[in-house]
């Protein structure tokens, strides 16, 4: 998918049950992934998948949010650009 326009971050707190803004917009989705990651692997520091139960359990969700308005879950593994 190549969507012209700005991508940005979200993130949703599963214990609050709320979503937040990231700051930052990206040209590309390469670029919104990349920092996608990187949001995660801060997560990763604050809230140790150890003692939060992981992406699948309360850590913090990362979702890219398309030029369009749309968006997904990013998760580990889920780059599909380079």
């Amino acid at each position: 998918m190549n969507l012209k326009g700005t991508w940005t971050l979200r993130g949703y707190d599963t214990f609050a049950d709320e979503s937040y803004p990231f700051e930052g917009e990206f040209p590309t989705q390469a670029d919104a992934e990349l920092a996608a990651h990187e949001r995660l692997q801060e997560l990763e520091i604050q809230q140790p998948s150890s003692s939060s139960g992981g992406q699948a359990g309360m850590q913090d969700r990362v979702y890219i949010i398309r030029p369009d308005g749309t968006g997904y879950r990013y998760l580990p593994g889920d780059r599909t650009t380079d």
